[in-house]
């Protein structure tokens, strides 16, 4: 099949009435109107019967390789020979996105804000600067530029901020530790997971989903969540959410063990501990379903994971830094490499990067070769929104400067 034939078939017909279901990565959403700001309450609607989207013109900068099977140059190094503050990775395979809609940005923002002081008490006030320079309304805005309404990014917004808390609660920066991860994970994964139990046992478990904030943030993030999915796509997302929980669980154990894994291995453990719950949302947040059988079709189960795997691979370079600052030793693809392949932490970075570019590359021949065997609308919404989060998940880290900074290797 040509390139222009398949980006026909990706790109599909014009003039199909639901709006936005041939939206391209990178490709906004109509411009925020203060309509779109007035939206009933967060998970008032089921799914059924969330709105249409905004109408979006047609695509001007889709994502090359998903539309033509073409494969862009990674992008250059900077003429100087240094990226400066909030530039690109140098040699990184990405596609630019467009700036996100700013009044969504700072409506986001301020909704989240008000979630995690007011419903669930997230974080203590000393925490505020942190919270505020993870730029989580940026960040979902980016990654999801065809929500519907600020509702939907809400979705979103929610889980990702609990993820996170979880994260650093239990695992990472805000005393996380290794020892006794697996019994906080469970109770924690509860609150995604109901328990079903006695009369007797009931009251006391449905108590425990307060003891501490990261488990109200699960809690209160699912039950907004289970407004807007439907049963399988709520299905879904707990199954993601337990391959996270047991990627954390792995390496914790390495943690304990002192354990630096094979490339291979670190590799492994990173398909479980990544983005993957995020991309696997991204109909629920665009207002349709993914129909359960062709999510769970092999070649879309290989995509998916492709993509996060390459995702998280991001992160491990944009963090280097920061982790490398951080007590402890943090693992990381490039410290695995330098370790276990005997080179210097220069060669171990740029060899990540190789690395990350080859999944980037696998995951767009991937998924346009599903594209181009199920041309179904739904296919190939879902596999743009997937491509989209990609892109808006490298963005992020790109730009956010207030976390993350390069290491001096150009």
């Amino acid at each position: 099949m040509s390139a222009t034939n398949l980006e026909q078939i990706l790109r599909g017909p014009r003039g199909l009435g639901t709006a936005g279901l041939y939206l391209t990565p990178g490709t906004p959403a109509a411009p925020t109107t203060p309509q779109d700001l007035e939206q009933p309450a967060d998970g008032a609607t089921g799914a059924a019967e969330l709105p249409a989207g905004p109408t979006v013109p047609a695509p001007t900068g889709p994502t090359a390789a998903l539309l033509a099977h073409a494969v862009p140059a990674p992008a250059p190094a900077p003429a100087s020979g240094k990226p400066k503050l909030g530039d690109p990775i140098p040699g990184l395979y990405y596609h630019p996105v467009p700036e996100p809609d700013a009044l969504r940005v700072a409506e986001v923002g301020r909704r989240i804000k008000e979630w995690a002081l007011e419903e669930v008490e997230l974080y203590p006030p000393e925490w505020e600067d942190q919270f505020d320079g993870f730029s989580i309304g940026k960040y979902m805005v980016a990654c999801h530029p065809d929500a519907p309404t600020i509702d939907h990014l809400m979705i979103a917004t929610r889980l990702m901020a609990a993820e996170n808390a979880v994260d650093d609660c239990y695992c990472e920066d805000h005393g996380g530790s290794p020892i006794g991860l697996g019994g906080r994970l469970l109770m924690a994964h509860t609150a995604l997971d109901p328990v079903h139990t006695t009369a007797e046992y009931q009251a006391p478990w449905e108590a425990s989903l307060s003891a501490d904030p990261p488990r109200r943030a699960y809690r209160s993030a699912m039950e907004y969540f289970n407004r807007a999915a439907t049963p399988s796509q709520a299905d879904r997302f707990r199954h993601d959410m337990a391959r996270l929980h047991l990627g954390y669980l792995a390496e914790a154990a390495w943690a304990e063990t002192d354990h630096v894994p094979e490339v291979w291995e670190y590799l492994a453990m990173r398909q479980f501990n990544n983005f993957r719950p995020c991309p696997t949302i991204t109909d629920t947040v665009g207002g349709y379903e993914l129909p359960i059988d062709l999510h769970a079709q092999p070649a879309m189960q290989r995509v998916i994971g492709l993509a996060s795997n390459a995702t998280t691979i991001v992160n491990d370079l944009y963090s280097y830094t920061k982790e490398l600052a951080s007590p402890g030793r943090h693992m990381n693809l490039p410290v695995v490499i330098a370790e276990r392949e005997g080179c210097s932490e220069r060669e171990a970075y740029l060899k990540a990067i190789e690395v990350h570019n080859d999944l980037m590359r696998a995951f767009e021949a991937e998924a346009a070769q599903l594209a181009a065997a199920t041309p179904l609308p739904v296919v190939l919404r879902f596999l743009r929104g997937v491509a989209t989060w990609v892109d808006g998940n490298h963005y992020w880290h790109q730009t956010n400067t207030f976390r993350y900074s390069l290491p001096d290797f150009w």
